[in-house]
């Protein structure tokens, strides 16, 4: 596979978060963003908290999610979302439950745009 490749389905990749988070800046209350730039930000800075940050406190709440039965996942999504949110100026998240409902409408939004794209 070449770069041109990988880079082309990060930026789509990237792209398409944004799109997701959009959508939750819409249909969520207290989720809310103050321009494309801040969007463009958060899309990026959500990958990178999802590839770094994520699978750290996946394992350490790894107990609570297996007594849960898996219902703690949602609140570590959201735990990301919300610090992701945090990072970038012009977003912002008004509290916790904000931001589950937000990264599961990312998650529904994104696999649909999968979906429908074959991507």
């Amino acid at each position: 596979m070449s770069g041109e490749t990988k880079s082309g389905g990060f930026l789509v990749h990237v792209i398409v978060v944004a799109i997701a988070v959009w959508v939750a800046t819409q249909v969520v209350p207290g989720v809310s963003v103050t321009g494309l730039v801040p969007l463009a930000i958060m899309a990026l800075v959500l990958g990178l908290v999802n590839a770094i940050i994520r699978p750290i406190l996946v394992l350490v709440t790894l107990p609570l999610t297996i007594i849960t039965l898996g219902l703690f996942y949602f609140v570590v999504n959201g735990l990301a979302f919300n610090l992701a949110a945090a990072l970038v100026p012009g977003f912002q998240v008004a509290d916790l439950w904000s931001g589950i409902l937000a990264a599961i409408v990312v998650s529904i939004v994104s696999w649909l745009i999968g979906l429908v794209t074959g991507k």
